[in-house]
């Protein structure tokens, strides 16, 4: 994973889940400047390729939860959440920038899976399926974050907490993530740690 190291700039962390994230914002040295919780889409089905994808083309057409609906349709939904995904990321990293004291100069993110191309061959593939909606609002975070001109750094979930306590040359993270909960209070929960560990990870030497 592509990192930066500087006395002057921060980086973000974040953990994704469905359409919302944790960001959590250090300074030099792990330095605490900000947390919160994102949401990038609002009044839109959150997972369009694994639900309405998935119906449009008879997958999970026995599920009692499953509604009718066609390939076109599913299609445009999904180009719709995309484009709302796109606004809220870009809002939300602009209103962060504004909140926080310091340059931020990278942006860590969960590694994506590599998937076909296409809206319509990731709804038939059910692999792909199963994981786009989360690729796609990742993306999303990129995508907004390159536009701000910040590196944008890939991270492994199960390298990560290696990677922090590297970036602070300490043999485990546990004992500065758990000093990192208390000065800050709750809520710290897995994400959070998770999402403090890659900003850490994204500013190792």
């Amino acid at each position: 994973m592509a990192s930066v190291r500087s006395q002057h700039v921060a980086a973000v962390g974040v953990a994704e889940h469905g359409n919302s994230a944790v960001l959590i914002t250090l300074g030099p040295d792990g330095r605490f400047l900000d947390r919160r919780r994102v949401d990038l889409t609002s009044g839109l089905p959150t997972h369009p390729y694994h639900h309405e994808g998935s119906w449009a083309i008879g997958r999970y057409a026995d599920s009692p939860w499953a509604r009718k609906t066609t390939l076109p349709e599913a299609v445009a939904l999904v180009e719709r959440v995309h484009a709302a995904a796109a606004r809220g990321a870009s809002d939300s990293l602009e209103a962060l920038a504004a909140a926080v004291p310091m340059r931020i100069a990278a942006i860590a993110i969960r590694k994506c899976p590599a998937l076909p191309d296409g809206i319509e061959a990731r709804i038939a593939d059910t692999r792909a399926a199963n994981v786009a909606d989360s690729v796609m609002y990742r993306e999303a975070l990129a995508a907004a974050a390159r536009t701000r001109g910040w590196s944008v750094c890939w991270y492994d979930r199960e390298q990560v907490f290696a990677e922090a306590a590297g970036a602070i040359g300490a043999e485990d993270i546990d004992d500065f993530l758990k000093a990192l909960g208390r000065s800050i209070g709750p809520p710290w929960q897995a994400r959070h740690k998770m999402a403090a560990a890659a900003a850490l990870a994204a500013m190792r030497p």
